[in-house]
């Protein structure tokens, strides 16, 4: 609808514009004739009746004409204003818009931007929080295997230790009964035993 009403204008100004050539072609040719037909008897006769007639009947066109096509042009002159004028506001509000738009998305941009800050802080604390963490049960697993590692130590000193003592306690076992077979004769035994059965007998 818009676009046939702006074509509208656009061929009442040719139309105008093709009928102002006509007339003034029309006009042009009427004063050349009479040139040249003045000039064609010797020059002699100069400006006749019939070049004056021609001129005037000229001069009147061109005044009814610019008398009744003055309205039309006119209008066509306001509608063309009135379309430039349109064209340019439609051009003002896009400029507009698109000026809003382009705020906005420099707001959003430095909002990412501040987002982007933020979630590089979050992961930079996360990891710091995170390294912590792990050296400290890095350390309390040191320190459970030390004691791990000091109880084993002990108990293995212990087992050593009562085997030790048993090698020890074996030995001095078996001294003595070398030096008791050393040392007790057979008479010795003897006696011993009968000690010994006296003992059970009471």
């Amino acid at each position: 609808m818009k676009k046939s009403g702006s074509d509208r204008p656009h061929r009442s100004r040719k139309f105008i514009a093709a009928l102002f050539l006509l007339v003034l072609l029309s006009g042009v040719f009427s004063i050349s004739t009479a040139l040249g037909a003045s000039g064609g008897e010797g020059g002699s006769k100069g400006w006749v009746s019939t070049d004056t007639f021609r001129v005037i009947n000229f001069a009147v066109l061109a005044i009814v004409l610019v008398y009744l096509l003055r309205k039309p042009l006119s209008q066509a002159l306001s509608s063309r204003i009135k379309v430039i004028k349109d064209e340019l506001e439609d051009l003002e509000a896009r400029k507009d818009e698109a000026e809003k738009k382009l705020a906005e998305y420099n707001e959003k941009l430095a909002q990412l931007e501040k987002e982007a800050e933020t979630i590089v802080e979050d992961y930079i604390k996360q990891g710091n929080e995170a390294k912590e963490r792990i050296l400290k049960e890095a350390e309390s697993s040191a320190e459970k295997l030390k004691t791990q590692a000091r109880r084993n130590i002990e108990h293995e000193f212990e087992l050593a230790k009562l085997k030790l003592q048993e090698e020890i306690f074996e030995t001095s076992l078996e001294k003595a009964e070398e030096i008791i077979k050393n040392k007790f004769s057979e008479d010795d035994q003897d006696r011993m035993v009968d000690e010994y059965l006296k003992k059970v007998v009471a």
